[in-house]
């Protein structure tokens, strides 16, 4: 089995097969061959348990998989770039060194200070395609964007799907338009002034076409979704390396400015050195060579600030991560809801402390979990713009039984009070695709798997987890249905007409007053105050010479301030100002210089 006990190191994804060389990690394989273009080939190893195989004329275009030992089953490969024919097909090399950029001048952009725009390529447009999500690109420039999200874009099986059950880490899926789309999608975006971070996810596969375990020991242990990524039992160190360079690929190939890690609690990792800081040294280094910032935004449900500190503050050294629990408090601030999770954040306090502490559990009890939750934030050291703050989300919205959106219950006047509290807060804003028109469509799960038992299965499953929350089951979309997918794409007619226009009107001018009022993105906590009512309805945030003013309250109300307002920059309604009284309607909010 060992016939190259001395062969080099493997070479990096992106040459794979481009000169007719391929290389794949089966350590427990006795005989593995590689099929190009129909011919199989027979591979040697070395004592790594790497596989290698030099193919006379195979290179871009040619279509490849790998035998292993006696099974006649050809699998695509682990590290694919292109997947044409679907997760279930030979792969095909693809080389990167044959697009030829047209943004050398685009130098990047830092996270601080950035706007954040969630996006899901399947649902953007009708068509479902990052070529038709780019000719929407003058919709977000317009709001005034400065970063978009693109949700998960590796390949999965079938044609639609939130993303997130993609079972080959490096392969842009094809329905979306493959790897050169991408690229295209981002020189798009650069011409335009915006960077892209894309969401991946390593901590799972999806249940179809998960092939990768066959190769070797990937998995160990369960979490939440299924198998758990192996980060450090014996043979962890070839899975580590697989993501550390697939996300490196990304970033370096792609011209991709940053990474979404998605849920990284589940990152099962008793190593000395967690492989997201590993990751983030990585990625700090290449963003030195490159000459632009590269970011790395963590999702996480630990509350623990550690994930945001830097590596020489013993941190993982992520650049921000989502922060769920200023969601929440928001969330039953404006809607009232108050079942599950969000139980915890009822109460007249939570949302103005939520603000100041960026955590609301910071190691206090959680009744939904049962237990403590979380640790303390160190305000005067710990830069709010590492944390984002939103209205809505993916998981938000699309866990929800009908996948609902704020926009179908909540007046212009709340969702125009969240945005402000979100945008002019010290947090890094992020938008979810069609909230900045208060969009009605909703977004609920939906998946498109090709196997009958799976289709049935996800059904099921579904109608089951929200029948036990008092949902009937016609009242639950079907996920595997077209029609919830199709009912799922953003309706463009809609901000033409009022009072979603009025919404999405005000959004472009609170993100325009963010860009022009500097004081808006000083990220400085220990320099940010929030007062309350006992209520906790009117709340005033403290922004150096700025105060949003904010009654989320149906009544008119009076608010006092520590100053005399000198001037009005943005209201959704009429104030009366007298002295540092502030007269304000009901479901109001004003900026206010004073």
């Amino acid at each position: 089995m060992n016939e190259l006990a001395t062969e080099p190191t493997p070479p990096v994804t992106p040459g794979l097969g481009v000169h007719g060389d391929f290389s794949v990690w089966a350590p427990g394989a006795q005989r593995v061959r590689v099929r190009v273009d129909g011919t199989a080939h027979s591979m040697r190893s070395d004592a790594r348990g790497w596989w290698y195989a030099q193919v006379e004329g195979a290179g871009p275009g040619s279509d490849y998989a790998y035998l292993l030992d006696e099974d006649p089953q050809p699998l695509p490969d682990p590290r694919s770039l292109w997947q044409p024919d679907g997760v279930h097909a030979p792969s095909r090399v693809y080389d990167h060194g044959s697009h030829v950029w047209a943004d050398d001048d685009w130098t990047g952009r830092p996270l601080a200070g950035a706007v954040i725009y969630e996006l899901h390529v399947g649902t953007f447009t009708p068509q479902g395609t990052l070529t038709a999500a780019a000719d929407r690109l003058g919709h977000l420039v317009d709001l005034g964007v400065t970063h978009v999200e693109l949700m998960p874009l590796n390949a999965f099986d079938g044609t639609h799907g939130w993303g997130y059950d993609g079972v080959l880490w490096s392969a842009v899926h094809q329905p979306y338009g493959g790897p050169d789309a991408l690229k295209g999608f981002v020189e798009a975006c650069h011409r335009r002034g915006l960077a892209v971070l894309l969401d991946v996810v390593y901590n799972h596969l999806g249940p179809s076409g998960a092939y990768l375990p066959r190769f070797g020991p990937y998995f160990s242990g369960e979490n939440d979704w299924g198998p758990s990524l192996n980060l450090d039992g014996p043979g962890s160190d070839s899975v580590r390396q697989l993501v550390i360079d697939g996300a490196l690929d990304w970033l370096r190939h792609y011209r991709l400015d940053g990474l979404r890690l998605d849920a990284v609690h589940a990152l099962r990792d008793d190593r000395a050195v967690p492989i997201l800081a590993e990751l983030s040294a990585e990625v700090d280094a290449l963003a030195a060579g490159l000459g632009r910032p590269l970011s790395l935004v963590a999702e996480s449900d630990r509350n623990d600030p550690r994930t945001v500190l830097p590596l020489e503050a013993d941190g993982l050294g992520m650049t921000a991560q989502w922060s769920d629990d200023l969601h929440h408090a928001l969330h039953v601030a404006l809607t009232g809801e108050r079942h599950g999770y969000y139980a915890d954040f009822d109460g007249p306090r939570v949302l103005a402390e939520t603000l100041r502490r960026v955590f609301w559990h910071d190691g206090t009890p959680s009744a939904f979990r049962g237990r403590r939750h979380g640790a303390r934030v160190d305000t005067s050291r710990v830069p709010a713009s590492r944390f984002l703050g939103y209205l809505s989300n993916h998981d938000q919205v699309g866990n929800r039984a009908r996948g609902d959106r704020m926009g179908e219950h909540l007046s212009p006047g709340l969702l125009t009070c969240g945005a402000a509290i979100v945008l002019c807060s010290p947090y890094t804003p992020m938008i979810f695709m069609g909230e900045e028109w208060g969009a009605t469509t909703p977004w609920p799960f939906f998946a498109s798997f090709t196997d009958p038992g799976l289709v049935e299965g996800v059904r099921r499953g579904r109608r089951r987890e929200f029948a036990a929350l008092g949902w009937a089951p016609e009242d639950i979309p079907d996920p595997m249905d077209p029609a919830t997918r199709d009912g799922a794409v953003l309706d463009w007619s809609e901000p033409e007409h009022e009072p979603r226009r009025l919404v999405l009107d005000t959004y472009r001018a609170l993100i325009a007053l963010r860009r022009s009022e500097p004081e808006l993105c000083d990220p400085r906590l220990d320099r940010f105050a929030v007062t309350a009512s006992e209520d906790g309805r009117r709340l005033v945030l403290h922004r150096g010479s700025l105060r949003l003013v904010c009654n989320l309250g149906a009544a008119p109300a009076r608010v006092e301030l520590d100053a005399v307002p000198r001037e009005l920059l943005l209201a959704n309604g009429h104030p009366g100002v007298h002295g540092v009284t502030v007269d304000v309607p009901g479901e109001f909010f004003a900026v206010l210089r004073v």
